[in-house]
């Protein structure tokens, strides 16, 4: 086993030191392509370029062996979803091998201080899903930051096409007076109805890029009116409506469910709380929880039961609109 985790700590460092070498070559190469412009701007000379390549691609990792083994699996789809969802620009290896890293250092240092393998696996388990939390973290706040600018760009959209102005333009006004994200999601969509992409498809990337019901409810009724017809004005402002309506709905349910949030927490943290009070004022009486065998098998039950009564009560105060 020690020989098995000083392996492990070796493949850590050399990842790091290999990472520490990639960053400061593309530094380096980022500093001489800025340096190269500015000198082709002086002298008026362009600098050699290479053949020029038009094809967009896509990598998970920037070493050949690490793309290939990912794009063979089959959760990356997902996780790269999310990663454009939440407007990250590093791929998906950079967190694969953070994570691998993180969950080495974590459970070897557990191991060294606790000798319990146990413990040293759920701290590995705990670190490696860190990179991949914060991931879902900012994706879940520029979503919500979306949902929240949505109503009032639907209204600009829908004023635009009342003063005679085209759909395209109303999204292009959407651009130019909204911030980031919204802002950046409706120019890329523009871009590429411009570029030739057909609305129908444009209006499925925006789907795919965007993780939001209330944008699907508005990419449905556009779809239906460029086959049916009708005013599309109409079908905006009363989309837009209806998100507010669902702002004003969720608020409502949020305050009344206040008082069995609070009541969920303090049960959460009353056991702990209490723990904490008795160790304070008698370390040996509860001691016996950890170093006798009967009670650490009493405290993983009682773990257990209280982990599956906090998914219970999570389960009864969160109401989905």
């Amino acid at each position: 086993m020690p020989l098995f985790l000083s392996l492990l700590v070796i493949a850590a460092f050399l990842y790091l030191a290999v990472a520490t070498i990639l960053i400061w070559q593309a530094r380096d190469r980022a500093e001489r392509e800025r340096l190269s412009r500015r000198l082709s701007e002086l002298t008026g000379v362009e600098a050699e370029a290479g053949p020029l390549d038009i094809v967009k691609k896509h990598r998970l990792s920037a070493m050949p062996w690490l793309n290939t083994a990912l794009g063979r699996q089959r959760w990356t789809k997902a996780v790269d979803r999310m990663l454009a969802q939440a407007d990250i620009h590093a791929p998906l290896g950079v967190f694969v091998l953070t994570s691998l890293v993180l969950a080495v250092f974590g459970g070897v240092f557990v191991e060294i201080f606790t000798k319990n393998t146990l413990l040293a696996g759920l701290a590995a388990a705990a670190l490696s899903a860190a990179p991949f939390w914060w991931i879902r973290l900012k994706r879940k706040r520029r979503m919500a930051h979306f949902e929240r600018q949505l109503p009032e760009a639907l209204d600009l959209v829908a004023r635009a096409l009342k003063a005679g102005h085209t759909f395209n333009s109303g999204m292009g006004m959407v651009g130019q007076e909204f911030g980031d994200p919204i802002r950046m999601e409706f120019g890329k969509t523009l871009e590429e109805i411009n570029f030739g992409v057909t609305l129908i498809e444009a209006l499925d990337n925006i789907m795919d890029r965007v993780d939001c019901p209330d944008l699907n409810f508005f990419v449905v009724s556009l779809k239906i009116q460029t086959e049916t017809g009708g005013n599309l004005a109409e079908i905006v402002e009363n989309i837009a409506s209806l998100i507010r309506e669902r702002f004003k709905l969720r608020g409502r349910i949020r305050i009344l469910s206040a008082e069995g949030r609070f009541a969920a927490l303090v049960l959460t943290l009353m056991p702990f709380g209490v723990a904490a009070a008795i160790y304070a004022s008698n370390p040996g009486y509860i001691g016996l929880l950890f170093t006798d065998p009967i009670g650490r098998m009493i405290l993983w039950t009682c773990g257990g039961m209280m982990l599956f009564g906090i998914l219970m009560m999570r389960k009864m105060i969160r109401i989905e609109v």
